[in-house]
């Protein structure tokens, strides 16, 4: 028996390569499996990076920008828990269980259980089970302390917080505060394993690489997921960082939306036809306020631009150490936030605690004021389906799969956390389950993302939908349905509107009975319960996580 050897088969290749009018019809190789990395960040407003408008420096966001797309109207959840649970399992959160915060459990309800639900799978168990490495770092906030941490829903590494609220080895803590979770394996924020003089947003991308490169080991391509506490109150950050900035924001929030506006306008984020929405009643003129409350809104903004400093640090650092290794043409990177700007603490904010603000035993909430800054041109916040609340910058980069003409392009269809999963099915060859652990699983809600890279239509084929509080939202097409708790339908065009200035309710009630029938029918099916109170946006008080 003749054995033919692999070399004997490259030089025969190459002879007959060398013949006259030889050609090779064959198939090229398909190629490899795209590393997935998505990096989500907390409480950050759509305009608070500079390719979205932001006055902050984020030159490494803003060179990922570049050189992928940028998705100017894709949609989070306005709140946490859901977001998470929405973008990990390509459902509606409260069909994976999570249709509030992870404290919520109500065995009887239909959406209420403060953990990921059996009936749904994460991106981490369907990609593990197609050969990929997965590891998460950072904030989990999706029930651990019910019984579905981070170890036990497909990430074979982990290094987390369960809820947030960490940025440095030694600080005034909260309760569930005080320790990571590395594997499963509790171990105090000031361990030496962690090494020393950390703060997290770097933390979690160092953790991240380490993670990475042990994927490289395994010669597996990787899923990792980056949910940075940032920006999230309490505000913190290095002092180092903070200096920066204290002093540059007595310009006040009026000028500065003003300026963010404009710039939008410039980069094309924002048609010209939409006007900047009106800073709410409840929030002052900057020029009616004291010098010293100023000065004290002033550090406080300057905490929140550090930290978004830091975010884009840690982006840099991550881009590099992917480059250093070979891996970042192939590698998909999702960049987003889990809700609009945080209005909690109300006009005021918050500064309380010890030492300068921003520090690591202070506790700062931007409130109201500033959080309708980060939200521009938008209105409301965390917490609402009104456009503040539930847009976020989004970036995409992907060398090998976004072609060069697309780079640096604006892409105007809306997309939603559902599509991630989608698209991490679509790009890794996976297979979704209809079954998994011996349990059926809700079909995925989003549509992949890959046409959109590829400058062609998405095929989305029903509306996207909103629930949070008893806030609802439906939108199909240019028409957005939106209502605030115990408010009344409000209806607007987001191609001449985006803004929602102008409600169409009266002038156009087909449209308005038939979005509210397609909400009302998707309540039904995905889950949703009816708000029973109370209404947490009193912004008189702090309102939590």
């Amino acid at each position: 028996m003749t054995v033919i050897t692999k070399r004997a088969i490259l030089a025969a290749a190459a002879l007959l390569a060398a013949l006259p009018g030889w050609t090779n019809t064959a198939e090229p190789a398909p190629p490899a499996r795209p590393n997935i990395v998505v990096i989500l960040v907390d409480d950050m407003g759509f305009s608070d990076i500079g390719c979205f408008g932001s006055e902050i420096p984020t030159p490494h966001l803003d060179g990922l920008a570049a050189e992928g797309l940028r998705f100017t109207q894709f949609y989070n959840t306005p709140r946490c828990s859901p977001t998470r649970a929405c973008l990990l399992t390509g459902l509606y959160p409260h069909q994976a269980g999570m249709g509030w915060l992870d404290n919520k459990v109500e065995p009887d309800s239909r959406g209420f259980h403060g953990r990921l639900l059996p009936r749904c799978v994460t991106i981490a168990e369907v990609l593990r089970e197609a050969g990929y490495f997965t590891a998460m770092t950072g904030k989990w906030h999706l029930g651990q302390q019910n019984g579905t941490p981070p170890w036990q829903r497909g990430f074979i590494r982990s290094l987390n917080s369960r809820y947030g609220e960490v940025y440095f080895p030694k600080e005034m803590s909260r309760p569930g505060t005080e320790s990571l979770y590395l594997d499963g394996r509790e171990i105090p924020k000031d361990s030496p394993e962690l090494g020393t003089d950390w703060y997290s947003t770097d933390l979690f991308v160092d953790w991240g690489l380490k993670f990475i490169d042990e994927a490289r080991v395994e010669k597996k391509p990787f899923f990792l997921y980056i949910a940075q506490g940032a920006v999230h109150f309490p505000l913190r950050a290095p002092a180092d960082a903070i200096a920066r900035y204290r002093g540059k924001y007595m310009k006040g929030w009026d000028a500065l939306r003003k300026a963010r506006h404009a710039k939008q306008i410039e980069l094309g984020i924002v048609d010209a036809r939409w006007p900047l929405a009106p800073r709410p009643k409840q929030s002052p003129a900057w020029d009616t306020r004291e010098p010293d409350r100023q000065k004290r809104f002033d550090e406080m903004m300057a905490a929140y631009a550090a930290m978004i400093e830091c975010i884009d640090r840690g982006v840099g650092t991550l881009v590099a150490g992917l480059r250093q290794r070979g891996e970042l043409d192939n590698t998909l990177i999702v960049f987003l936030s889990d809700n609009g700007g945080n209005a909690e603490g109300g006009p005021p904010g918050v500064t309380t605690g010890e030492g300068p603000i921003g520090g690591p035993r202070s506790r700062v909430l931007l409130g109201m004021n500033w959080a309708t800054l980060a939200n521009t041109p938008f209105r409301r916040y965390k917490h609402f389906t009104h456009e503040g609340g539930i847009s976020t910058a989004m970036i995409a980069h992907w060398p090998e799969g976004i072609p060069a003409a697309r780079r640096g392009v604006l892409e105007r269809q809306p997309g939603h956390l559902i599509d991630i999963m989608a698209t991490a099915v679509d790009l890794s060859g996976a297979t979704y389950p209809t079954e998994y652990g011996g349990n059926k699983i809700l079909p995925m809600e989003g549509v992949s993302l890959r046409p959109a890279f590829e400058g062609k239509p998405l095929a989305r084929r029903e509306p996207i939908f909103w629930e949070h509080e008893g806030n609802k939202a439906v939108r199909d097409g240019k028409w957005k349905l939106v209502q605030k708790w115990r408010g009344p339908w409000e209806l607007y065009d987001m191609e001449a509107d985006r803004t929602e200035q102008h409600d169409l309710a009266t002038d156009h009630p087909d449209i308005v009975a038939r979005l509210e029938s397609a909400w009302t029918a998707w309540q039904k099916r995905a889950f949703v319960d009816d708000w029973p109170g109370p209404d947490h946006t009193d912004w008189g008080q702090d309102v939590g996580r």
